[in-house]
Order: C-alpha cells, then sequence, then structure tokens
C-alpha cells in the first residue's frame, strides 16, 4: 500500500512528516493523510516522491519490492589481439598492446572462449556500421555466406574487414561506406586469399 511505503520510506531517512512535507513542497497535513491512507495523492506527486527516494512508482503503489532483480552475468576477458583494417593494405599483425575486453558469456552461444578473438577497427570504410576504433568479437570460421561481413587475408598478409560477395571471376570486397570503393580479388590473387571469421558482436565505447 502506498501509506504504508510512504511512512517506511521517511522513517529510514528519519524525517518527520514535517521535514518531509518541506522537501516536497506540500503541506504537513497532506504527508499524514497520505501515511493514514485518508488520502490518495495524485500521479505527479507520486512521481515526486519516488523521485525524492530513489524508488519506483511500483513500489510506491505497491506492485513491486524496493530491491529489484539481481543480475549476475558471467563474464570472460578477451586480448584485442591486434587491428583490421576497415580500409585497404593494412598489414595483419597480431600485436597485444595489453587491452581486453569484457564479454558476457552468453554471447559465446555454447562456443569456447578459444573459437573467438578480438580485433580492433581500423578505418572508416565500413562507416557506420562498424566505426574507428570499434573492437569487434570474430567466431573464427572460413565458412561464409555470400554478401555477409567477415574478416579475411588478402594478398597473403593483408587484413580488412568487408562484406564478401562472389562473383564470376573470384570475390569482391565491398565496403558498407559509399565513400570507398570495392576491390576485387581474382585470378591467382585467390590463392593467398582466406576468410579468417565472421564478426559476432560489437563493442564500441561511447
Amino acid at each position: 500500500m502506498f501509506c504504508d511505503a510512504l511512512k517506511c520510506l521517511r522513517n529510514k531517512k528519519d524525517l518527520t512528516q514535517e521535514q518531509l512535507a518541506k522537501i516536497l513542497g506540500i503541506a504537513k497535513s497532506t504527508i499524514s493523510m497520505y501515511e493514514s491512507g485518508n488520502r490518495t495523492p495524485d500521479f505527479e506527486t507520486v512521481e515526486l516522491i519516488a523521485d525524492y527516494f530513489n524508488v519506483s512508482i511500483d513500489y510506491l503503489i505497491g506492485r513491486k519490492n524496493l530491491v529489484g532483480p539481481k543480475i549476475t552475468t558471467e563474464t570472460v576477458i578477451f586480448p584485442v589481439i591486434g587491428e583490421i583494417a576497415a580500409g585497404y593494405e593494412h598489414i595483419a599483425v597480431e600485436d597485444w598492446s595489453g587491452e581486453t575486453v569484457e564479454v558476457p558469456v552468453s554471447y559465446l552461444k555454447g562456443r569456447k572462449q578459444e573459437d573467438f578473438f578480438v580485433l580492433s577497427v581500423c578505418g572508416n570504410s565500413m562507416y557506420p556500421q562498424f566505426q574507428d576504433g570499434d573492437k569487434v568479437l570474430i567466431l573464427k570460421q572460413q565458412v561464409f555466406e555470400n554478401g555477409s561481413i567477415a574478416a579475411v587475408i588478402y594478398d597473403g598478409e593483408c587484413a580488412t574487414l568487408k562484406k564478401i560477395e562472389k562473383t564470376k571471376i573470384g570475390i569482391s570486397l565491398i565496403p558498407v561506406n559509399p565513400e570507398y570503393m570495392p576491390k576485387e580479388i581474382s585470378g591467382s590473387e585467390l590463392e593467398s586469399f582466406y576468410v579468417l571469421g565472421i564478426p559476432k558482436y560489437l563493442i564500441r565505447e561511447i
């Protein structure tokens, strides 16, 4: 009941009815009637009281408990092992600077941690889907669906994050950002092309 919740909250803060009335900008007699159940506040007053005591409106009107649900999310820590270019001509180098990211276990969908790795996006050719500085959790796999985004190696040593489409002569690496041109992989270049993995989750600092 609202009357019981209000009285409990007031007593926890060790406030008199008069003190609470001054804080809320209403009459002491009004507080007294609220706590006795002889008067019901309007929504704006309930909202004001909820804000002051830092509780939900549901709690005040008796629909929920004061203590919210306890969230216990298990996480795993991944090192950011290097950069993946959103552009081209970026040599793939595994170079851990000590940076790590924390990922909820549920994101792994039952797979092992070693089935994934994390890279930092470098460049803007995949903007706005992927931005410079984003961290990407990538699932290791070489099989890809036509038109999907993947982390790939081409020219034997360059790594990039692109939408990949099969063409009649090979593979087309397609940026999301229209300011950048696609890159065609064909002929002998296909021998040094392979897929590292598929991005599954994006980690972005705002």
